[in-house]
């Protein structure tokens, strides 16, 4: 059972990640000259709000995935849901704004990610709940936020700074709600 159990997870780990692939390879080639020019004006750091943006929307659909399949919380089952539902459809924001300003996406999880992941596939119970919440709940919404605050205002390309802007109050929210829920609470105290 454990190993069947495993091999789902890494199915939909492995089919989460793939979503921006396909996504982005599906519409880019009509794009591609268009975005040539565009990537040439868009500066590096605007270049990486872009990829941060769409890493943790990845980050977070492949870990909310991984919670629905392990966590046995009615609370953070639907906390993943969300999760799962808001960052897909961020991620296809990002995708249509990197196709238009020629950005090349991740189409798989950093090293930190892949490392978070593999040590929540080895938990379950509480403490898949307690690390999960904690890690892909506050910690990766903390640092998104902080960079979407510095993105909001330091971007130079409009539509970066737009895309920054439109994407932090839901990352509010989601860390908001990460500090809120039970499973977290005595993880963040500590």
């Amino acid at each position: 059972m454990p190993q069947t159990k495993s091999a789902v997870i890494s199915l939909l780990i492995a089919s989460a990640l793939a979503i921006p692939a396909l996504s982005q390879a599906q519409t880019s080639a009509p794009a591609a000259p268009a975005a040539g020019a565009a990537a040439a004006t868009l500066g590096k750091a605007d270049q990486k709000v872009v990829v941060d943006m769409a890493m943790s929307n990845m980050a977070e659909v492949a870990a909310g995935k991984m919670a629905l399949a392990k966590s046995q919380n009615p609370q953070v089952k639907t906390y993943a849901q969300k999760m799962i539902d808001d960052h897909t459809a961020a991620q296809g924001d990002v995708t249509t704004l990197a196709q238009a300003k020629g950005v090349t996406l991740p189409t798989e999880l950093d090293a930190p990610h892949k490392a978070m992941a593999a040590r929540l596939d080895n938990m379950s119970g509480g403490a898949f709940d307690k690390a999960y919440m904690k890690g892909a709940g506050v910690s990766d919404h903390t640092k998104m936020h902080n960079k979407l605050v510095k993105a909001a205002s330091n971007a130079k390309d409009p539509d970066v700074k737009a895309a920054a802007a439109k994407m932090r109050p839901v990352v509010e929210q989601h860390l908001q709600m990460a500090k809120e829920q039970p499973a977290t609470a005595s993880a963040v105290a500590r």
